[in-house]
């Protein structure tokens, strides 16, 4: 049994995808670019916000001046609206309990900015104690860099062998095989089996009593 998980939260904790797709498209049609069906955005996330918003844009536009433009509105609107449609995946909730009461410390690593992923764990997992709850940060190296997970796990005090990551993309795999921990995959997420298998992915649970029994053993 880990002593301690770490989860992404895009696609494994939470259904984001709506109200990210509304404030990426709100941007976008704030200066006449096209947007994009809620369908499109189950690619275009997963490494940070930065790129989630290059993927948006035209061809032609893909640059950081652009991005750099387009997010000042994005995030405005997102701090807005994060909470609208935004929901925790069936049995989430209970998961977190039941591990926490088996002693296991809890944390969360997230490409989504810093200020929107504690906003969120902190208003849909209030009784959750996490260890800690990371986000990206200015000056921070996104998933697949194995930074993020590293320094939980430093703030943690736990052995690596002792440490499990769950997440739903490739870039969730990517990033645990960088940090070397152990990884299982959730399929209720926004990317596909075949992802995160091409990536080196081998271990998947397809709801939360699975991932349940397969942590506690």
């Amino acid at each position: 049994m880990p002593e301690l998980i770490i989860f992404d939260l895009d696609g494994t904790l939470l259904d984001t995808i709506q109200d990210l797709a509304n404030s990426v498209n709100y941007a976008l049609q704030k200066y006449n670019y096209p947007t994009h069906p809620l369908e499109s955005y189950r690619q275009f996330i997963g490494n940070g916000v930065n790129k989630l918003l290059e993927r948006a844009l035209p061809e032609d536009k893909r640059n950081i001046d652009f991005v750099s433009m387009l997010k000042v509105d994005f995030i405005t609107h997102y701090f807005a609206h994060a909470e609208e449609s935004t929901r925790q995946y069936s049995g989430i909730s209970e998961l977190l309990s039941h591990l926490q009461t088996k002693g296991i410390k809890l944390a969360v690593a997230s490409n989504k900015v810093q200020e929107a992923t504690l906003k969120l764990v902190n208003r849909f997992f209030p009784k959750i104690s996490f260890t800690a709850i990371l986000g990206q940060r200015e000056g921070f190296p996104v998933k697949p860099n194995p930074a993020i997970l590293e320094e939980i796990i430093r703030i943690a005090g736990v052995e690596k062998d002792k440490v499990l990551y769950v997440g739903d993309s490739g870039v969730d795999v990517a990033t645990a095989y960088n940090a070397k921990v152990d990884f299982i995959g959730v399929l209720w997420g926004f990317r596909s089996r075949k992802e995160m298998e091409e990536v080196g992915g081998t271990t998947f649970v397809e709801n939360t009593e699975e991932l349940y029994k397969l942590v506690i053993g």
